[in-house]
């Protein structure tokens, strides 16, 4: 009941001031599961070629595995790259704003 009633009066602990740092952590997390998948495939792709024995259909499925795995690490380098130059061309830097804070009433300190 204790930990019900901490994590009741967290309001705010995953909030965030501003739209590109949401931007940001998404392009993180997707670059981080495109570079998952590509291992994934580059370790089916590797097991599939030691397996094949001479089998040309394997072997084909092996390098069809082994080739969707660079473009999954092309993808996972390129994305951020592909981002930042579509936020330049549509005008936004990108870099975050600072939250402003009204001055105290006494004027600045």
């Amino acid at each position: 009941m204790a930990t019900v009633l901490i994590v009741a009066g967290a309001t705010n602990c995953f909030a965030v001031n501003d739209i590109p740092t949401v931007i940001n952590n998404t392009r993180n997390w997707i670059v981080g599961i495109l570079a998952g998948l590509a291992t994934l495939f580059l370790t089916v792709g590797g097991l599939r070629y030691l397996m094949a024995g001479g089998d040309p259909g394997e072997v084909e499925k092996a390098k069809t595995a082994l080739k969707a795995a660079a473009i999954g690490y092309m993808l996972a380098i390129l994305a951020p790259i592909i981002l930042d130059v579509l936020n330049g061309i549509v005008g936004d830097s990108g870099a975050p704003t600072a939250p402003t804070t009204p001055a105290p009433p006494g004027g600045p300190v």
